[in-house]
C-alpha cells in the first residue's frame, strides 16, 4: 500500500469511527434518558441489550453521511435522526425475532431478546424504542428553541412513513402473514422503508432538499433485503449472527427463490451500481460511494459467491 493509500485508508476509518461515537453517543444519551428512579429496571436492561453492543448501524450512519453531504449545519438534530432510526430497526428486529414470526434464537450472536428477558418483556421493549424515537426528536427539539421547527416536522411525518402502512416496515412484517406476496412490494416495505427514511432523514436535518435522496434509499434497501436472502442461504449462523435457512423454513418471500442464486447475486450487484449512480452531486459523494462498497463488500464477500458457484 501506497503512503497516500494509507492515508486514505486511515481517513476513511477514522470517518467511521467519527460516526460510531456520535451515533452511539445519542443511543446511549436515549437511553439514559428513559432509566433512573421509577423506571422498571428489567425494561430498562432489556432495551439497552436491544440496542447494544452495535450491529452495523447502516441506517444511522447513511443518515449521518448524507448530513455531512448536505453540509450538517445541525448536528445534534441530524444525531437525533439517527439515533431515531436505530431505535426503530432495534425494535423490528425485537419483533422479528418473537415466538410469533421468526421464533429466532439467536440475534447479532447472542440469545434473541426474548429468550434473554422473556416474551412479554421483549414485547414491551420493541413498542417502547418506537415510541421513543419520536421522543428523542421531541426532546432533541424541545432544547434547541431556536431550531426550525419544519425541519423536526419533517422528519416526525419521515419515521412514521417508514413504519405505517401501505409502505412502512409494519406493512412489510404484515406480508409475512399473507398467503402471497409480491417479492418487490415486500421488500420495499420490509427493509426498503427505513433505507428511504435513512437518506432522506440525513438531508433534511441538514436543511437541504430531501427528495434527490429517495432514490438512493430505495435502491440499498433492496439491496439490502437480496443481500440478507442470499446469505440466509450461502452463510453460516455464526457468520451473521442469527439463524440461517428461515425464509425457506418460515416460506418467506425471497429473492433467490424468485431468481434463483444467480439471479439473486445479478440483482445485488444492479441495485448497489443503480445506488452509486443514483447519489445527488455533492462535496460527500465519493465518502457516500466508499461506505456503500464496503457494505456491499460485507454483505456478500466474493467467498459467498465462490460458495454459490
Amino acid at each position: 500500500m501506497t503512503k497516500s493509500n494509507a492515508q486514505r485508508a486511515r481517513g476513511a476509518q477514522g470517518g467511521a469511527m467519527d460516526l460510531a461515537s456520535r451515533i452511539d453517543g445519542a443511543l446511549d444519551a436515549a437511553l439514559t434518558a428513559y432509566e433512573g428512579a421509577g423506571a422498571p429496571p428489567r425494561l430498562s436492561a432489556a432495551l439497552r441489550y436491544a440496542v447494544f453492543p452495535s450491529g452495523a448501524r447502516l441506517r444511522p450512519r447513511l443518515c449521518l453521511t448524507v448530513a455531512l453531504a448536505s453540509g450538517d449545519d445541525d448536528p445534534r438534530l441530524a444525531d437525533a435522526a439517527a439515533a431515531a432510526l436505530e431505535l426503530v430497526h432495534c425494535a423490528s428486529l425485537v419483533h422479528d425475532d418473537l415466538p410469533c414470526f421468526d421464533d429466532a434464537p439467536t440475534r447479532r450472536n447472542k440469545p434473541a431478546l426474548h429468550r434473554a428477558f422473556g416474551e412479554r418483556e421483549a414485547v414491551l421493549a420493541g413498542d417502547a424504542m418506537i415510541a421513543m424515537a419520536f421522543d428523542v426528536l421531541a426532546r432533541t427539539s424541545a432544547a434547541a428553541p431556536g431550531r426550525d421547527p419544519a425541519r423536526v416536522f419533517a422528519l416526525l411525518r419521515l419515521i412514521a412513513d417508514a413504519l405505517v402502512p401501505p409502505h412502512g416496515i409494519i406493512a412489510g412484517q404484515a406480508w409475512e402473514c399473507e398467503p402471497a406476496a409480491d417479492i418487490s412490494t415486500y421488500q420495499r416495505a420490509k427493509t426498503g422503508a427505513l433505507f428511504v427514511a435513512a437518506t432522506m432523514a440525513g438531508a433534511i436535518a441538514a436543511g437541504a432538499h430531501p427528495a434527490g435522496w429517495r432514490t438512493l434509499g430505495e435502491r440499498l434497501g433492496e439491496a439490502y433485503q437480496v443481500a440478507d436472502d442470499i446469505r440466509d442461504v450461502i452463510a453460516t449462523e455464526a457468520e451473521i449472527g442469527k439463524p440461517v435457512g428461515r425464509d425457506a423454513a418460515l416460506s418467506r418471500p425471497s429473492a433467490v427463490q424468485a431468481f434463483g442464486m444467480g439471479g439473486a447475486v445479478a440483482r445485488f450487484e444492479a441495485l448497489v451500481e443503480q445506488a452509486l449512480a443514483s447519489i445527488p452531486l455533492c462535496g460527500g459523494r465519493q465518502k457516500l460511494q466508499q461506505l456503500i462498497r464496503a457494505e456491499s463488500l460485507r454483505l456478500v464477500p466474493e467467498e459467498y459467491l465462490e460458495r454459490a458457484a
